[in-house]
This record gives structure tokens, sequence and C-alpha cells, in this order.
């Protein structure tokens, strides 16, 4: 698979880590973030990750900053993107079972980095369902 990634300062060492664990997955993986923990805006990040995902270019997008609130603010701004705020693998799945999510954002200052990468790890791992979960999507976009 094809994956993005992006993180501002909030979020370099969990690249890091999941970066790696795709990488030893084989997928491929392009990196829009930052590799240091210099103040940086999130927005720069989270508008390239969803640029790819909504023009096809990647299969799945994985966004960190802080909270993981205004990245995915961010991202769900662009048609075609559904990023999901995940705080466990649980919901990770969830997000990918029954909202098709393309993109996961990670809490940085609120998960630890081994969370992170079982998130991560799960929401590629995870298929959509289908069924009334897609005519639930379907209503989703302006």
């Amino acid at each position: 698979m094809k994956i993005a990634i992006g993180n501002d300062h909030a979020g370099p060492d969990y690249k890091k880590a999941i970066v790696e664990m795709l990488k030893a997955k084989g997928h491929e993986v392009t990196n829009y973030g930052t590799d240091s923990s210099d103040s940086v805006d999130y927005p720069d990040f989270g508008h390239a990750v969803a640029k790819d995902v909504a023009h096809g270019n990647v299969d799945f997008g994985v966004l960190i900053c802080g909270s993981g609130n205004g990245i995915a603010m961010t991202a769900n701004k662009y048609q075609k993107v559904r990023a999901a705020l995940c705080w466990n693998k649980e919901i990770a799945a969830l997000s990918r079972q029954h909202n098709d999510a393309n993109i996961i954002c990670v809490p940085g200052r609120f998960t630890s980095i081994h969370q992170a990468v079982e998130m991560v790890e799960t929401f590629l791992d995870t298929n959509f369902e289908g069924g009334r979960h897609q005519n639930r999507i379907d209503k989703i976009y302006c």
C-alpha cells in the first residue's frame, strides 16, 4: 500500500516509529511531516496528506499532532477524505469498519508511541464492512 504521513512538532518520534513499522510491512511511505520539535503549523502537513488521499495518490493517510483535533479538522475539509481521530485501537478498527476512514489522526500528547503504532497497524489491517454503513458514508459530504 501507499501511505502518506504528516505531523507537526508533537509527532516526530511517533512518525519515526510508525514509518519503521510501515516499511517493515512493505508499505511505500510519503513523508510530509517535520522531523523537528520546533514549532510548526499542523495545517501545512494536514493539507499535504489530505490532498494525496483525496486525489487517490495514496491508499491511506496518517496524521499526528498534539491533540489530533486540529489536524483532523484540516484533513476533513477535503471531499473524499474521512479522517478519524483515534485514541485506541478499538476506535481505530471501528473507524474503518463503520466509517471507511481513510486517514487516521493520532493525538501525540495523549497516547504513547506504542499505542500509536498499534492504532495505525489496526487501522490498516481492518476492512470496511459496507452494507448499512455505506448508506451513512454517502450522506457525509456536502
